[in-house]
């Protein structure tokens, strides 16, 4: 028997489902904690610049969402569970992950000490694992499924000429650690999937889309191997966050998902 189709409506409903959110200060981070408060979802940020995090709050809550915040990375066993415990409770339960914080730090591999190296496979993937190991037993006890997006980059798959030695390896451990998730949780109804963007608009890549000659020459430079002819914009890693954290994910785990206009392809 044909099984009847899930309404469109229903199947991206993310409506009082209870969202964590690290990094929530930063460009993904807030894109994802006002497209998730705007379909609904109770949202527990958390971010280590304090006003920046309290400003994403705001607009988050003009968007009609209830919102936890906490003023903390998840740099340790012990602070993961300070942003576990603020979750339940504010909200008794955990639904979704999202895993928004990280840093990227560019340098040739022969100018740049081991330490800074290390800094960045600590913030991008130690404190991913972290987050996701302590959200995860949480999940795991309601046994009720749950979504859980991390943060690539098309950097995971494709190297860079300018020093990212750090950030490419980096974001090719995220890659591996979603697969290693998917496979290891795929039973229990907890989806693992990474985004995986390029250059898209942010407070940082703003300049990338001015109109002068530096802005032109990079660009033109880059979009040369984008089929879409463009950059980034946030709305399109909207679409694809709320695909991940909805229902209509349900069978897709351990992917990447590379919003790139077709960067990657080619």
């Amino acid at each position: 028997m044909t099984r009847a189709l899930t309404s469109s409506q229903a199947l991206f409903d993310v409506a009082g489902k209870v969202a964590v959110i690290t990094g929530a200060s930063g460009a993904f981070g807030a894109l994802a904690a006002e497209v998730l408060g705007a379909a609904g979802a109770k949202l527990v940020l958390t971010a280590g610049k304090a006003s920046a995090l309290d400003a994403v709050a705001r607009r988050c809550r003009d968007l009609g969402a209830e919102v936890e915040t906490l003023n903390k990375r998840p740099t340790s066993e012990a602070a993961c569970a300070m942003i576990v415990a603020a979750a339940l409770a504010r909200f008794q339960r955990i639904d979704i992950l999202v895993v928004a914080s990280g840093k990227n730090d560019v340098a040739k591999i022969t100018e740049m000490v081991p330490e800074r190296f290390l800094d960045v496979m600590d913030a991008n993937v130690t404190q991913s694992w972290l987050i996701a190991r302590a959200v995860g037993a949480q999940m795991l006890a309601q046994g009720e499924g749950g979504k859980v997006v991390l943060m690539s980059s098309a950097r995971g798959l494709l190297g860079h000429p300018a020093g990212y030695s750090a950030y490419c390896a980096s974001k090719a451990a995220i890659d591996g650690m979603t697969r290693a998730l998917g496979c290891e949780w795929g039973a229990s109804g907890i989806t693992v999937n990474a985004i995986a963007p390029t250059v898209f608009r942010s407070a940082l890549t703003e300049w990338m889309f001015g109109d002068d000659e530096r802005a032109r020459t990079v660009r033109a430079g880059f979009l040369a191997r984008v089929p879409k002819g463009r950059l980034g914009e946030p709305d399109d890693l909207a679409g694809p966050l709320l695909f991940l954290c909805s229902r209509a994910s349900d069978f897709y785990t351990g992917h990447t998902l590379y919003a790139d206009g077709g960067y990657t392809a080619g």
